[in-house]
């Protein structure tokens, strides 16, 4: 059965208020360390930006994002742009990963993750039930291993990990064999070992040396690490307060509206704001979660299950990296780091999906569950 309602019944407000309250953590953040208010004034510049794209976009109805023709136009699209940058792109910090317009610039491998999922979305759930053989796995991943490839040319391993997950996420949920299961954390071990010594950079395996060995090298490789996570345990259990985090305001911590806004947020409002933080986001995923059980088809649930991977991966991996637990990457955290390329994709990505809610079916979670599963 589908439902067709009012212009904002369909929207999810318990999904956007989360949201707000999470950018605003990171804009009090921001505005607390910084007396010109650089980085607050611009961010609020793209949450107008980007909510505009989210209101927008809700009102469309994206059937048409099922035709191959549309999804391989977009990725095609999406594969030029990630292989200009790296001859034209502009370099920051040894990556050529952003696109340069005078006073504003963006990363088009934020975007790429939603057309990745989209394009993944698509293909699982033509083969679904036929997901057991292995051809389509090694055929997804052949369409993933484009945009992989060339995030990781640029280098921005992070970005490049989020698409590895997104795919083998995707592949999970779609009932992939424990056989298959094996041969591809296999290849996935024997690529980590290829990049190891072909492709990434001698930063890139600092970062991961000064993961495992942290103490061994504070004033070089693991000194962002070690700041980091000074911060976090320095905000005990209420924090300092607003604008007394001293890990930050004294450029101990750098990248703190960014890479590090966990630890900046952390120190100053401590465990209690911490909890707040992990509450919030886990209604946005409950959320998109929810959404993914009400899809019209299962080209719609795989699409908000991607969704949810690209939030989730982003929030794992940037919490364990500024707790120490996990390599720096340079991941920002979803609707609270500053970045309006970041912001502006996930907000196009939960359009998207509220869009789709426009035309989902009304049904008993068992039955839904039952055709996500392909009947197995």
């Amino acid at each position: 059965m589908f439902v067709t309602n009012s212009r904002f019944s369909q929207i999810d407000w318990l999904l956007v208020g989360s949201t707000l309250l999470l950018m605003a953590a990171g804009l009090v953040t921001m505005n607390s360390f910084t007396a010109e208010n650089y980085f607050f004034s611009r961010q609020i510049i793209w949450v107008a930006v980007s909510l505009a794209a989210f209101f927008g976009l809700s009102f469309f109805d994206f059937r048409f994002l099922r035709r191959s023709e549309v999804l391989i136009a977009l990725f095609l699209v999406t594969a030029a742009l990630l292989a200009g940058l790296l001859f034209f792109g502009e370099s920051i910090k040894g990556a050529r990963g952003w696109i340069d317009f005078g006073p504003i610039s963006f990363q088009p491998a934020d975007f790429a993750k939603v057309v990745v999922v989209l394009l993944l979305a698509k293909y699982f759930s033509r083969r679904h039930i036929e997901i057991a053989r292995f051809r389509h796995i090694f055929i997804s991943g052949l369409y993933t291993l484009v945009p992989f490839s060339l995030i990781l040319l640029q280098p921005d391993f992070g970005s490049a990990v989020i698409i590895f997950l997104i795919w083998f996420g995707l592949i999970m949920v779609s009932g992939v064999s424990k056989r298959h299961l094996m041969l591809v954390l296999f290849l996935g071990l024997a690529a980590a070992v290829f990049l190891w010594l072909a492709i990434f950079t001698p930063n890139q395996k600092d970062r991961i040396v000064s993961f495992l060995h942290p103490l061994e090298d504070i004033q070089g490789a693991g000194y962002n690490a070690f700041q980091s996570t000074i911060a976090v345990g320095s905000g005990q259990l209420f924090g300092k307060g607003l604008g007394y985090g001293t890990q930050s305001r004294l450029e101990f911590l750098p990248e703190y509206e960014t890479d590090f806004i966990f630890a900046s947020f952390a120190e100053e409002w401590g465990l209690v704001g911490v909890f707040l933080l992990f509450v919030l986001f886990g209604i946005v995923i409950w959320r998109v979660l929810r959404a993914s059980l009400l899809g019209a088809t299962n080209f719609e649930s795989l699409f908000a299950l991607g969704l949810a991977i690209i939030f989730v991966t982003h929030f794992v991996i940037h919490v364990g990296m500024n707790i120490g637990l996990l390599p720096v990457t340079g991941l920002t955290l979803p609707f609270v780091s500053y970045g309006g390329s970041h912001l502006l994709a996930s907000f196009i990505g939960l359009g998207i999906l509220t869009g789709m809610n426009r035309y989902s079916r009304i049904s008993h979670r068992e039955d839904l569950e039952h055709e996500f599963l392909g009947g197995v």
